[in-house]
């Protein structure tokens, strides 16, 4: 039986297009309340290092706008867990995070991470932040979540959304097994990064998914349609895979 799903929209590149120029506009914030209007269950911002789009100011600003729960893109470093230990957002998603990388390149290495994780998921979680691990779907990676008490792992979707023919069910079939996996063990799973209207169908149907989370593209095709429209017509697309 397949659970609600769930959708976060990730705002970070309406940021992206404000910082290409600078001054205020477009402003993230108003793009949040958008998403929202438009049947967003949450929205997803990433603090990056060096602030090449989200910044400090913006999380405080969704922190006292959104009606719905922040879920806070965050490297596992000192700086990353001080902020999300002051503003406490409803969750936290830890990421792999390279200064030269121009978006996300793959899941946060949880296994090999393990010991520089665990104090770090443990804070989080002792403030009542939902952790969330953003990983590869692979069977070492669910294990690591689970000895780390992770409550939530983020599958990452972008090598399935790159292939296509055989090469893509073969990915998928990954995806599906290592959410069976994580489910079994108690864990929350949410998937997400490359999903577009065209490839978005299979990974919603898989059954232990309980939310996706989806930026770039949806940003992108609001530049021809409208936020609220490219947000409306991929819930429909989630929708109807259930």
């Amino acid at each position: 039986m397949s659970l609600p799903l769930r959708l976060g929209v990730n705002i970070d590149h309406v940021a992206t297009v404000r910082n290409a120029r600078g001054g205020a506009v477009p402003d993230p914030v108003r793009a949040a309340m958008l998403a929202v209007q438009a049947g967003a269950d949450g929205i997803t911002a990433h603090l990056r290092e060096d602030r090449r789009h989200i910044t400090d100011g913006d999380i405080t600003r969704l922190m006292s706008a959104l009606p719905v729960p922040l879920n806070l893109e965050m490297a596992a470093t000192e700086e990353m867990l001080a902020i999300a230990l002051r503003h406490r957002p409803h969750a936290a998603c830890i990421v792999p995070e390279k200064r030269e990388e121009r978006t996300t390149e793959g899941g946060i290495d949880a296994a090999g991470q393990f010991e520089r994780l665990a104090p770090i998921v443990a804070a989080l979680g002792e403030a009542g932040v939902r952790v969330s691990l953003f990983i590869e779907p692979a069977s070492a990676q669910i294990d690591a979540a689970v000895r780390l008490g992770a409550p939530v792992v983020e599958l990452h979707t972008g090598h399935y959304a790159e292939l296509d023919g055989d090469a893509r069910a073969a990915e998928l079939r990954r995806l599906s097994d290592a959410a069976a996996l994580a489910a079994k063990n108690g864990i929350e799973v949410h998937a997400g990064h490359g999903l577009t209207y065209d490839n978005v169908v299979p990974v919603a149907a898989i059954p232990q998914v309980v939310e996706l989370n989806i930026g770039h593209f949806l940003i992108g095709e609001a530049i021809f349609v409208g936020l609220k429209d490219s947000v409306a017509r991929m819930r429909e697309a989630m929708e109807a895979s259930r």
